[in-house]
């Protein structure tokens, strides 16, 4: 009786590793690259990157925009240097543009957008808005302004499409098979991207970029400031998303209007001390 209770708890501490061992390995389910329906490689040729997503080519080529590796002669930091390629080459326009992208099956899905700023050094000189279906679902995207100069930087948008509806960001519209990504136009330069795919799946499925130093370091002193004691009662005031700090590249542009102006004044000290009592002489005269 011993021997078969024994048996049964090593069964059963079997049967539990086992499960474990499945979980940890995806459940058996679709892996990551099973699950992306659709990618593209904007301005830029096939390319399989480090998940096995099988990033297609540009099907916009010689048909809308401009297709530019200018990125090429820089490193992209946060990416692995085997997918650098997938934000070293763009495709820009003057003028909106956008991909269709056919969808059959209902259910929930992601959007990923890849950017990295190559050409512009400062903030607000490359803005834009993002649209899918017609909701815009990003807006004023100022990518040096995100992560700096030649940075990767990873959008994500959830969507689901259930019983012929699209909802997108608490919006609902009628869904009639195709998807549309539209890139606006906005008043400064043109609206890009360089590569973007479509996933099954939730924002937890989506691979990280690799951490960025910087941008970490003043996240977490956001997340200190962000709590302060206020109020009668004591309670605690978040501060608005919009007011965080922004990494960005290089050292900052000096302040023309911040400069010491005490030195101009020193003349004209002299002159009135000079003025005033050759002034009251020549009166006396």
């Amino acid at each position: 009786m011993q021997r078969l209770t024994a048996q049964l708890v090593v069964g059963l501490l079997a049967a539990l590793l086992a499960e474990r061992s499945c979980r940890a390995d995806g459940g058996g389910g679709p892996s990551l690259s099973e699950r992306v329906i659709w990618a593209v490689n904007a301005g830029g040729d096939t390319h399989v990157d480090v998940h096995g997503i099988h990033f297609k080519k540009d099907p916009l080529e010689g048909k809308v925009g401009k297709a530019s590796d200018y990125g090429m002669r820089l490193p992209i930091l946060r990416s692995s240097p085997k997918d650098q390629i997938l934000y070293q080459t763009e495709r820009y326009n003057e003028d909106t543009f956008g991909y269709d992208i056919p969808i059959r099956d209902e259910g929930d899905y992601i959007l990923v957008m890849k950017y990295a700023e190559v050409y512009f050094a400062q903030s607000q000189q490359k803005v834009f808005d993002v649209r899918l279906n017609g909701h815009t679902v990003v807006k004023d995207l100022d990518i040096f302004d995100r992560v700096g100069h030649s940075t990767a930087h990873d959008e994500t948008v959830s969507f689901s499409i259930r019983r012929g509806k699209l909802s997108v960001q608490g919006e609902v519209s009628t869904f009639n098979g195709k998807l549309t990504v539209e890139f606006v136009k906005g008043y400064y330069d043109n609206p890009k991207v360089c590569a973007l795919y479509v996933m099954k799946g939730t924002l937890e499925d989506v691979p990280k970029l690799q951490p960025h130093p910087g941008l970490e370091k003043h996240e977490e002193e956001d997340e200190d400031e962000e709590e302060t004691e206020g109020g009668e009662e004591g309670g605690k005031k978040k501060v608005p998303p919009g007011s965080k700090l922004q990494i960005q590249s290089g050292p900052r542009t000096p302040n023309p209007y911040a400069a010491d102006n005490s030195s101009l004044m020193f003349p004209i000290l002299v002159a009135f001390g000079v003025f005033i009592p050759t002034l009251f002489c020549l009166c006396r005269l």
